[in-house]
């Protein structure tokens, strides 16, 4: 059995570079930039990020970054950066080829960011998204991952452009 590299606090980690669709290459190749270990943005600068990743066509990355927001953010917004994080692992499914993996990951995501409840975000009551912070396009993520859950059932290819939602309204 081969043994991990771990950081100090004994999670695994993975130093192997990774291609534009996350998938391992082999040791000394040359990959994309990988998301730190250890990032811990705010969320307004998590979301600019994930977006700048997700319109490069970088979905994995902008998974990476949006799992790291899941888990250094507050536990009343875990279940909301989750879905997120599990949207963009679902967009990599689908760039990958992987239709059964990406009906999983929408699917999932759809059910976290549907379930989400957060407290008065001080928007307006008749706003679709009037409880989802930093501006977060909690419905129309929900509307377009539906679209593409649609276009896997069917068969129907999905252009590159469909895979760059926009995360803020």
């Amino acid at each position: 059995m081969v043994e991990r590299p771990r950081d100090e606090a004994g999670r695994a980690r993975n130093p192997r570079p990774r291609d534009r669709l996350g998938r391992p290459l082999p040791l000394g190749s040359i990959g994309v930039p990988r998301i730190p270990d250890d990032l811990n943005l705010p969320p307004q600068q998590t979301l600019t990020f994930a977006q700048q990743l997700l319109d490069d066509g970088l979905a994995f990355n902008a998974h990476e970054v949006l799992e790291a927001a899941w888990k250094n953010g507050p536990f009343a917004e875990r279940m909301l950066w989750q879905g997120l994080a599990q949207y963009a692992v679902g967009l990599t499914h689908i760039q990958r080829g992987n239709p059964k993996g990406a009906r999983t990951l929408l699917t999932r995501a759809v059910t976290r960011l549907g379930s989400y409840e957060p407290g008065d975000s001080g928007a307006p009551e008749d706003q679709p998204n009037a409880h989802t912070p930093y501006g977060i396009d909690r419905m129309g993520l929900i509307a377009h991952a539906h679209t593409l859950l649609d276009a896997l059932d069917a068969g129907t290819p999905i252009a590159p452009e469909d895979l760059r939602p926009r995360l803020r309204a």
